[in-house]
């Protein structure tokens, strides 16, 4: 392209023999919002990290507005205009807005007094930029997740920003801060800033998006307009395997129900929450963020204790106080951040599949049997199809995909009832989302009481049989998935 701003030309790149980029082509035109897809493991961060200078290629070369760079840095790629917004947008929680916006400013020029008129003055140019409504004192800790990447994008304007990366922007955002933050992208596009959206949500992808490049095992499999692709040809390209996506239906649904709760309340996040869950079926339970959804799930498992109403399993009332007294009945959660909440992600593959059964695993003198850890630990990777070639290396080296996997390993090891599951394919490429769908509906098959609490309509509509609708703490609508449509879900929410 005559006209690209960034034109990536034949990168290669390999770690200790493995080769992550193997003659990758990428162009981007000025004002163009192009996105970047692939499953975890196709070399997208790592083509991110050369085109930002954090990595020099083994081969090939980058051209920036016509111009061939021998090598770039992060300090180069600034000065040109090239910005990156990381996942963890890299920000700073303990200090406040201004401060986040003004620091890089002042240390560039480097100042040795703080003026805070100047600083001030800065972070009021920055966010009006993007129109972004702030407090400039608000510690950027307390802000929410949509803010914070707005925080990182006026950031990245204050730089002259010419092409912007932004690296899984929506993974942690709900429907009304996508659209928020599209808003923003479009009117980037319009002040002719390119954009680079990496993502792997079809969705979103046709949404807001206008050319395309998919990788796949460090290899560029198609790029082209994404006018000319639809759903099923962009997850063949990006997997390699050809999906159906049926609709679930529930199949000899138990007489008792393994989970029944009556008006169910806690204080300041939702009330009057009834349903039933039988044996055989998945119940999908959505709403916005402030729904009350991710609470009721804590309550549901015991961290959070509801303050009225009542929770029977299999017809008999129970007490659900603590998430071991929820183990005890039969409940496992799979929680909204498997990161902080669901791993101990510096720990083994192994030690974290087994540790809800660790009593199991012991003897009477409380000593872990090798062998049958051993056992439990090889049953479990094959059922859930972990990928790793060793199962003692920490859980942090697995994908996202694999990590999920873990988690549900972990659980289902325990021989469950019922199984929650808040966000089960948050931050999970497509093919792992799939199979992780799989494994809860062969579950269900099984004769297990499945929860899936999920804002993604798509997954709730095609995996579950009975949709429950929240908003501001209440139901407001129960319907049947099978007659459901993403319309109507969506006017129910808002």
């Amino acid at each position: 392209m005559a006209d690209s701003i960034l034109r990536a030309v034949d990168i290669q790149k390999s770690f200790a023999g493995v080769h992550a980029l193997k003659g990758v082509t990428l162009d981007i035109a000025p004002g163009e919002i192009h996105c970047l897809a692939g499953e975890n493991g196709s070399g997208k961060s790592t083509l991110i990290k050369i085109i930002s200078g954090v990595y020099q290629p083994d081969g090939g070369h980058i051209a920036f507005n016509g111009t061939k760079l021998s090598r770039i840095t992060p300090i180069d790629a600034i000065l040109l205009g090239i910005q990156v917004i990381y996942q963890d947008f890299s920000v700073f929680p303990n200090l406040t807005v201004m401060e986040n916006l003004a620091l890089n400013s002042e240390l560039s020029d480097k100042r040795k007094i703080v003026n805070w008129q100047r600083m001030r003055k800065i972070a009021e140019e920055a966010v009006a930029k993007i129109n972004f409504q702030v407090d400039l004192d608000a510690l950027v800790g307390t802000l929410t997740v949509a803010q914070k990447q707005m925080v990182a994008i006026c950031r990245a304007l204050m730089f002259n920003a010419r092409l912007i990366i932004m690296d899984e922007p929506t993974t942690a955002l709900t429907r009304k801060e996508v659209d928020a933050l599209f808003k923003v992208i479009l009117r980037l596009k319009a002040q002719g800033i390119s954009i680079l959206f990496v993502s792997h949500k079809l969705n979103e992808v046709f949404e807001i998006s206008e050319r395309f490049t998919i990788l796949r095992n460090g290899e560029l499999v198609i790029t082209g307009n994404t006018r000319d692709l639809n759903s099923s040809r962009f997850s063949y390209y990006m997997t390699g395997r050809e999906f159906t996506d049926g609709q679930f239906t529930a199949e000899n649904l138990g007489g008792t129900p393994l989970l029944e709760v009556k008006n169910l309340g806690l204080s300041g996040a939702f009330e009057g929450i009834s349903f039933v869950l039988r044996g055989g079926e998945i119940l999908g339970i959505t709403g916005l963020l402030d729904s009350g959804r991710s609470e009721l799930a804590l309550a549901l498992f015991g961290i959070r204790e509801a303050d009225s109403g009542e929770i029977l399993i299999k017809g008999k009332g129970a007490r659900i106080n603590t998430p071991q007294a929820a183990i005890e009945q039969g409940i496992g959660l799979v929680p909204e951040d498997r990161l902080s909440e669901g791993l101990f992600l510096p720990r083994s593959i192994s030690d974290n599949l087994i540790i809800a059964e660790i009593d199991r695993l012991a003897n009477r003198f409380k000593v872990l049997d090798k062998k049958e850890r051993a056992r439990e630990v090889d049953r479990l990777i094959a059922e859930f199809a972990i990928a790793t070639p060793n199962p003692l290396n920490a859980c942090q080296t697995l994908s996202g995909g694999n990590q999920q996997r873990v988690v549900l390993g972990k659980w289902l090891a325990c021989n469950l009832d019922v199984l929650v599951l808040n966000g089960p394919t948050v931050g999970v490429d497509i093919g792992s989302k799939h199979d992780i769908h799989g494994i809860l509906q062969n579950l269900a098959r099984q004769g297990m009481g499945i929860i899936i609490i999920s804002d993604d309509l798509p997954e709730v509509i095609r995996n579950c049989s009975r949709v429950i609708v929240l908003k501001s703490g209440r139901i407001v609508e129960e319907m049947d998935a099978a007659e459901a449509t993403e319309q109507a879900i969506l006017s129910r929410m808002m």
